[in-house]
């Protein structure tokens, strides 16, 4: 996306929710959308992570730490060359935004994609090939901390018609972008 944290680079968009949200699906739109690359934070776990969750034990942050440092990088990475990037990623907590936030160096949004536990619960039942069952959307809720206020970003129903949203995604991108320039 030209224009974008011009002054800064273009934008690190932070894809966010709980299990079941959509959290690819709809990155994969805004990274398109962006013309920016996308990034699955669940490439990042480290093996013991995903076979504790495919166990059905959720993750602590001592689990989690590796794994948000692997992410980190990558959006490092990315800010220090220049280039924009599209992460989907479940990070619920506030702290765990904070740490991307500052790898980021100014440049995340958070599109924090809202869901009810019973409509998180039945997507999560009914997918299949992914590691996380529907037994741990409880320990989901449990661990999330909302977008909050004064964090970059909007908050979006999950269940709502994304062509519309995408509209609403791009210029809230864009409002950013000109406000990280100046």
């Amino acid at each position: 996306m030209t224009g974008a944290g011009a002054g800064q680079g273009p934008p690190i968009v932070l894809v966010l929710g709980v299990t079941g949200s959509g959290k690819t699906t709809v990155g994969k739109a805004v990274a398109e959308l962006l013309h920016l690359p996308f990034v699955e934070g669940d490439d990042f776990h480290p093996a013991a992570n995903v076979a504790k969750m495919s166990a059905g034990r959720a993750l602590d942050d001592a689990d989690r730490e590796p794994w948000l440092r692997a992410l980190a990088d990558r959006v490092r990475h990315s800010v220090e060359a220049g280039e924009g990037l599209v992460v989907a990623c479940s990070a619920l907590k506030r702290a765990y935004r904070d740490g991307l936030r500052a790898a980021a160096r100014g440049r995340l949004w958070c599109l924090y994609l809202a869901l009810d536990r019973d409509t998180a619960w039945d997507r999560v039942s009914r997918r299949t090939g992914h590691f996380m069952p529907a037994r741990l959307v409880d320990s989901q809720f449990e661990t999330l901390e909302p977008l909050e206020p004064d964090e970059p970003g909007m908050t979006m129903d999950a269940t709502a018609d994304l062509p519309a949203q995408l509209t609403r995604v791009r210029a809230a991108v864009g409002r950013f972008g000109e406000h990280t320039a100046r």
